[in-house]
Parts: structure tokens; sequence; C-alpha cells
């Protein structure tokens, strides 16, 4: 049993790591601060949300889970508001999508 849970535990933790990858390259690539700010919390809070469950399930019976525990939940809590002040602050000053980025189809 324990050798199933290591391998949950790193299948878990190897796609929460990709997932949080591909919010990396999300934000570099993005044109527009909207959709950086969507690659910045949806695939990120997924990604750390997978590794810390990858990780519980690794120390499982070890004190120090409740901290990733935590980590989670705080996580859970802060990156809506994050995001949500950030696409603010972007449609006050009205950075967030370009016109001449976007593709229109030929008339």
């Amino acid at each position: 049993m324990s050798t199933v849970l290591t391998w949950v535990a790193g299948v878990l933790i190897l796609f929460g790591v990709t997932l949080a990858l591909t919010a990396a390259i999300g934000i570099v690539r993005f044109p527009d601060t909207l959709s950086r700010m969507h690659s910045a919390t949806k695939p990120q809070v997924v990604g750390l949300l997978l590794v810390l469950v990858g990780s519980v399930i690794h120390l499982r019976g070890n004190p120090d889970v409740w901290m990733l525990v935590l980590v989670g939940l705080f996580t859970l809590v802060t990156a809506p508001v994050i995001a949500h002040m950030v696409g603010r602050v972007a449609y006050r000053e009205e950075h967030g999508r370009n016109p001449a980025d976007e593709v229109h189809p030929p008339s």
C-alpha cells in the first residue's frame, strides 16, 4: 500500500509542477494583462494545490502536514482577491486588452 501511495503522490506532484510551468509560460507569452492574470491564477493555484496534496500523501503522519493544509487554504483565499484587484486596476488604467492585438476576421 505504501508503494501505491508513493506513486500517487509522485504523479500528483509532477502534474502540479506541469500546471505551474504552463502558468509561468502563459504569463510570459500572453499579450495583455487580463490574459496574463488568468494564467497567473487558475493553473498556478491548481498546480500548487496538486503539489500540496501530493506532499500531504507523501508526508502522512508527519505533524508538518497541517502547515501544508494552511498554505493551501491561504492560497485559495488570497488568489481570487489578488486577481480581482489586478483586473480592476488594469480596467481602470485601460491596460486590459489591446485592440491592436486582437485578430479580426476580414470583412
